[in-house]
């Protein structure tokens, strides 16, 4: 059995409207067109770079040349629906199998992002489950089943919801396509890009005791120039207005389950020096797990310290979030991550991109994180919410926060995150004192992975705010 897999921390969640649909119907036709004819340079060609790097032109023909030995030409395909936030799913039926075949485009109609694996029909991946949560009050119940119960067995959620600065926690599991309800408040779940919101707010701190400038060019913190002597903001890091690709042009995973591991300083500083190429000339929104990443190194070495021990100092301790974790993955604590079948799968490992979602944490420290922002003479809090980037009229970026605007209402402040084993969202509104955490195993990979996102929403309905379609 032939598989790729790409992988991309999940960050703000794409609505696709008519032209994009369009976009990536061209883009499929092409790329079956290509693979047909056994053009195989053809679809390398039609990647973006940092696609490029993630799988080169060897290992892309090495792939797709396999692929069509073994299960023939494509012969049709046909829409099956959206998946993690900015895939499209198609299933493809080749001359010996039937594949779903996962594409992500960009604005640019180039792929940025392929995941292909034997095609599972929906019931054979999720099933119907029995609500036994007859304990939960039961409007909260009825959402929280409505949008888990297509989720594997032993899919855990646990689920934090802030009403006028108090708490209430909500843990749930599916075992025997039941969904019952659990203890799990202390329960430890990977945070994936979440990690981007802390990284941002250390910048804050540091912002806040005047050692950095917002505008400062991260540049002076290196011994060398970068590529075309492009100079980068601090600011431009931690809104993704930078221009830099979502992932370097030099990261080459050898294990697709645990993509960022082996992704070292070495290779940063040659991607640096030697690689870096801006794919925006004026300033824009584009999501950066690569800049997120380097914002948490540069703050590091203007520090003379490592991330890690920033965000122990400036964060952990601060604000006592004791289960918290930034090394290892075996806490007893731990939950599992599963596949989009359900299975258990690795935890994703970082080394020097660590800043773009490396933590690892539980919903009762999350809720300390959202309510120390919910006191004003907290200033570096406040400041990761200031908006700094305008990227249409219903959303700002903050400082790591997407800002949700709506007129007449609240702002709501959110960041959601998906890796191979988890999916999770933050959002509140510091004015009401509410908010709504959802910490989960349930993988991005998953067809309706989305619903973690649209639960963390649904519940912030549930009391009383007001959220923008």
């Amino acid at each position: 059995m032939h598989k790729v897999v790409l992988l991309f921390l999940l960050g703000l969640t794409s609505f696709f409207g008519f032209s994009q649909a369009e976009t990536y119907t061209t883009a499929y036709e092409n790329f079956m067109k290509e693979y047909n004819a056994g053009n195989f340079e053809g679809i390398f060609n039609s990647f973006t770079s940092e696609m490029k790097g993630t799988l080169p032109l060897e290992k892309a023909i090495q792939f797709f040349k396999g692929l069509k030995d073994q299960e023939g030409k494509i012969d049709k395909f046909d829409f099956e629906g959206y998946s993690q936030g900015t895939f499209v799913e198609y299933k493809t039926k080749f001359e010996k199998a039937i594949f779903s075949v996962n594409m992500s485009v960009a604005e640019n109609g180039k792929i940025n992002g392929l995941f292909i694996k034997p095609y599972d029909s929906k019931a054979e991946i999720t099933s119907k489950g029995v609500n036994d949560l007859a304990n939960y009050p039961r409007d909260i119940a009825e959402i929280i089943f409505s949008l888990v119960q297509d989720f594997p067995n032993y899919t855990q959620l646990a689920i934090a919801i802030i009403e006028n600065g108090k708490t209430k926690n909500y843990g749930i599991i599916k075992i025997n396509d039941t969904v019952k309800p659990i203890e799990n408040r202390n329960k430890v779940f990977e945070i994936g890009s979440i990690t981007k919101v802390f990284t941002a707010t250390v910048l804050a701190s540091l912002v806040e005791e005047g050692k950095i400038k917002l505008l400062d060019d991260i540049n002076t913190y290196y011994p060398f120039p970068f590529h075309n002597n492009f100079k980068i903001s601090f600011e431009s890091l931690a809104n993704h207005t930078s221009g830099l690709p979502a992932l370097p042009d030099n990261l080459d995973s050898p294990n697709p389950e645990n993509p960022y591991s082996n992704y070292d300083v070495k290779k940063l500083d040659v991607y640096l020096k030697d690689l870096l190429e801006l794919e925006n000339s004026t300033q824009k929104y584009s999501y950066s797990n690569l800049g997120a990443g380097l914002l948490g190194h540069t703050l590091a070495l203007s520090q003379n310290t490592t991330f890690k021990d920033l965000l122990r100092s400036r964060i952990l301790n601060k604000y006592n979030l004791v289960s918290t974790i930034l090394d290892g993955k075996d806490s007893e604590n731990r939950i599992s991550g599963r596949s989009a079948q359900g299975l258990v799968t690795s935890n994703w490992d970082f080394d020097v991109l660590f800043g773009a979602g490396g933590m690892l944490s539980t919903t009762q420290d999350m809720v300390k994180f959202i309510c120390a922002g919910f006191n004003p003479k907290n200033k570096e809090l406040a400041l990761t919410r200031i908006p700094t980037f305008k990227i249409n009229d219903n959303l700002e970026m903050g400082l790591g926060w997407h800002i949700q605007k709506k007129k007449g209402e609240n702002d709501l402040y959110w960041h959601n995150e998906g890796t191979g084993g988890y999916r999770s969202i933050l959002v509140f509104d510091p004015q009401a004192k509410n908010g709504v955490v959802v910490l989960s195993n349930v993988s991005a990979f998953h067809p309706k992975s989305e619903n973690i996102d649209k639960l963390g929403f649904n519940l912030m309905k549930e009391i009383g705010a007001s959220v923008a379609p």
